[in-house]
């Protein structure tokens, strides 16, 4: 469990990966923000400044890359920790996400949420 209370945003459209990460996150100690699209995640990041983002990619209205560009234009947003997690494995949207200070970069289907949690816990060192 974890001591001090640290906020994660799931910036995440797909409701049963939102929900599984949701509840690991909160079983962990984290308290937990949530988004369905870029927009909101944006919006919410901006405003909540959570310790870590777990950003999706593929999202309707704004997605995952063009949220982290916007983030990173913002003065807090320079500097907030973004793990991207997502099923699209295409190469520029890697080399993009990282080439705009991605901690990481994981494929869902490759990952096990175990994985995803401890990743969270180096990035956070808790």
């Amino acid at each position: 469990m974890i001591d001090q209370d640290k906020t994660i945003l799931i910036v995440e459209d797909e409701e049963p990966m939102q929900i599984a990460l949701e509840d690991i996150l909160k079983f962990e100690g984290f308290s937990v923000l949530k988004a369905v699209n870029g927009e909101e995640g944006l919006s919410t990041a901006l405003r909540e400044h959570p310790d870590l983002i777990l950003l999706d990619i593929l999202m309707p209205k704004m997605n995952g890359l063009a949220m982290l560009k916007k983030l990173r234009d913002d003065d807090w947003g320079k500097k907030a920790k973004v793990i991207v997690l997502t099923n699209f494995d295409e190469k520029d949207y890697v080399a993009t996400a990282l080439e705009n200070d991605a901690y990481d970069y994981f494929i869902k289907t490759d990952i096990k949420i175990t994985e995803v949690i401890k990743k969270i816990k180096e990035k956070l060192g808790v």
